[in-house]
């Protein structure tokens, strides 16, 4: 099997990244947002990207749309790509939460990969389907290069896997800020590390 380059790329900011607020479902593209990927479709302009994926998420589409316009190709959705969802914690913030359910929130900040907030996911539920999606993607494009767009707790746990990194610490071990870039080579059951939440793009222009 020939080594497959992977692009793994959050989506730009969004309305609710500023305020920190638990947004799985929820949260569309700011203009900074916009901007933040225009730059890093810039820079992927010359990369030999064959194939784009998406969350179908708005903010993952429409991040993953501005990046297709720079590098010529149209996204194509999966909606085993999406965040995690906060269930009845959906749009508060993590103050507000832990002041209204201490419990409930203490559980979850323990062991965030098995805990889940009511109505919600834990990280192990969103590997299990966000994982077997990255496997055929890569599949399918044996040897090439692909871009995935996606969201901060989906590409942790994603990195954390091939990488041999605990999935229970994704959350304390793993940034991933707006628009990042992280770049991995894969080949059979080796994957090695090239990128990690990458923003040197920021500096640019678009």
């Amino acid at each position: 099997m020939a080594a497959t380059r992977l692009y793994l790329i959050r989506h730009g900011a969004t309305n609710l990244t500023a305020e920190d607020r638990f947004s799985g479902e929820t949260g569309d593209l700011s203009a900074e947002g916009r901007a933040q990927v225009a730059r890093l479709g810039e820079r992927l302009r010359g990369a030999g990207i064959q194939a784009l994926y998406a969350s179908d998420l708005p903010r993952a589409l429409d991040s993953a749309r501005i990046i297709g316009e720079a590098i010529g190709l149209e996204p194509r959705l999966r909606e085993d790509l999406r965040e995690i969802r906060h269930g009845h914690w959906e749009g508060l913030t993590h103050a507000e939460v832990r002041s209204r359910d201490p419990a409930e929130y203490a559980a979850w900040q323990s062991d965030p990969f098995h805990q889940a907030p009511v109505g919600g996911e834990s990280g192990a539920a969103v590997l299990a389907r966000a994982k077997p999606a990255l496997r055929e993607i890569v599949a399918a494009h044996d040897g090439g290069r692909v871009a995935v767009v996606s969201h901060k707790a989906t590409l942790r746990l994603l990195l954390c896997d091939p990488l041999g990194i605990d999935p229970r610490g994704y959350r304390e071990k793993l940034e991933q800020a707006p628009a990042c870039l992280n770049a991995l080579e894969l080949a059979a059951e080796r994957a090695r590390l090239l990128q990690f939440n990458d923003i040197s793009h920021y500096a640019t222009q678009p």
